[in-house]
């Protein structure tokens, strides 16, 4: 089973780092929906997969700017508006969540998949970013 938290101190968080990085109508709107995400380091690019049921590959937003990932969308409300729910715990409203990765990504070659709620990223690490080896000679 899978928990979906609105905790407004993260949103408030996720919202001034995508203001200083991004420019685009989401920094003055309130995200108050978060997801799980997780970040796997590979020697030439991060893996990250993230679990959004209930959204559609066209709705969602992803930017990369630099080392910043940035995934922005919005969960509609279906619910009835004078339905007496007994229980209603299913998410909606705006989401969004940025993260400032430890290299430079290269988004040209950025990859993306979306099934069933699970979306997954390959984001391949600048080539500024990947160690290089340096051949050392010696002066006679």
């Amino acid at each position: 089973m899978t928990y979906y938290f609105s905790y407004p101190g993260t949103a408030r968080r996720a919202r001034h780092m995508m203001q200083r990085t991004m420019d685009s109508e989401w920094q003055q709107q309130e995200c108050n929906v978060t997801f799980p995400i997780d970040v796997k380091a590979e020697d030439d690019a991060y893996i990250i997969t993230a679990l959004i049921p209930g959204i559609k590959a066209e709705d969602l937003n992803i930017q990369i700017v630099n080392e910043t990932l940035s995934i922005q969308g919005e969960l509609v409300n279906d619910r009835e508006e004078n339905a007496r729910y007994l229980l209603a715990e299913r998410p909606f409203g705006k989401f969004c969540r940025t993260l400032t990765l430890p290299e430079q990504l290269d988004s040209a070659k950025s990859e993306a998949e979306f099934e069933n709620g699970v979306l997954k990223l390959r984001i391949p690490k600048a080539e500024q970013a990947k160690p290089k080896a340096i051949k050392v000679i010696t002066k006679k």
